[in-house]
């Protein structure tokens, strides 16, 4: 090392102090004792760290911009609401004119415009007293890209004592013989459909496909919510189960069919009936698909952050 570089070293960084991190181009000029050894070196010391600051500093924008953008992508912006049944299916039947397709289309028309009052798209599987075969509904749902889709529906048992609302999110196998029951129920309009496009067997390598990935664990947490939900509006709960529902096998997103209520109830047919409870559940669907929106947003966020971090 020739003598005095350790002056001048002390001079550079006592300067480079003072500059870096400002993006300025300064000049830092050396005593004429050194400057013969350094000649133009001094003048590039500067320039090189501010733009090395300013590239560190485009490199957190840019990060932060990936951020938001992945944020952005993964946020819940689209529900898509399939009323069961419909068209020549009538679904389960109550006193009186009172039908599952009648009453499911009333209820799922009131909770799309409650997610449309906050500010979500809603789409619809059927937007009149039409059949839609399930092979279409999830080919709707797919198309709309949706985030979350949710399967209205309205249950009947041979015992009249039945009652309360219970929710179901998709698994090759049913929890009870309970819930294989009322699948077998829904998947039933599967026979109608045999002449449509795309209505082949769908309850293969699809849905062993679809069950091990990510949409199983978000479908329960989803059907937890909205179970959780409904019970604070019928007061009778029956849980949160498992079964094949076909409708809910193609879906590429978070998925849960909900049954209502009992038609073959005397008295939750009669409040199934009113426009009044039908609002009450409407509003109750809807308020867990915000709370799982912002949950859901919540755990992307922080695992966005993490990536980020890395």
């Amino acid at each position: 090392m020739r003598p005095g570089w350790c002056g001048v070293r002390s001079t550079l960084v006592g300067r480079f102090d003072s500059f870096a991190g400002r993006g300025e181009d300064r000049e830092i000029r050396p005593t004429s004792r050194f400057r013969r050894w350094l000649g133009p070196t001094l003048r590039l010391v500067v320039p090189v760290v501010a733009l090395a600051a300013a590239g560190a500093a485009a490199g957190a924008a840019d990060s932060s911009a990936n951020v938001a953008t992945d944020q952005e992508r993964a946020r819940l912006d689209v529900v898509v609401i399939d009323p069961g049944h419909g068209g020549p299916d009538p679904g389960a039947r109550g006193r009186g004119k009172l039908t599952e397709k009648r009453l499911v289309f009333e209820i799922s028309r009131r909770l799309g415009a409650e997610l449309e009052a906050q500010g979500l798209r809603v789409v619809y599987t059927r937007d009149g007293d039409d059949f839609v075969s399930l092979a279409q509904r999830s080919a709707i749902a797919n198309r709309a890209q949706g985030d979350l889709f949710l399967s209205i529906h309205a249950n009947s048992a041979p015992r009249a004592e039945a009652h309360g609302v219970e929710t179901y999110f998709l698994s090759t196998e049913a929890s009870d013989e309970e819930a294989l029951r009322v699948a077998q129920i829904e998947n039933q309009v599967f026979d109608l459909q045999t002449s449509a496009p795309g209505s082949a067997s769908v309850l293969g390598p699809i849905l062993a496909d679809l069950i091990r990935t990510e949409h199983l664990r978000a479908s329960s947490r989803l059907a937890s919510g909205i179970q959780r939900a409904l019970e604070g509006v019928s007061k009778v709960g029956r849980g949160v189960k498992q079964a094949p529902f076909v409708v809910l096998t193609g879906v590429n997103m978070p998925a849960a069919l909900i049954e209502v209520g009992f038609l073959t109830h005397r008295e939750e047919a009669r409040r199934l009936g009113t426009e009044r409870y039908q609002q009450q559940l409407a509003v109750a669907l809807a308020a867990a698909v915000l709370r799982y929106r912002n949950t859901e947003d919540l755990r992307v966020q922080s695992s966005i952050r993490l990536g980020a971090s890395r």
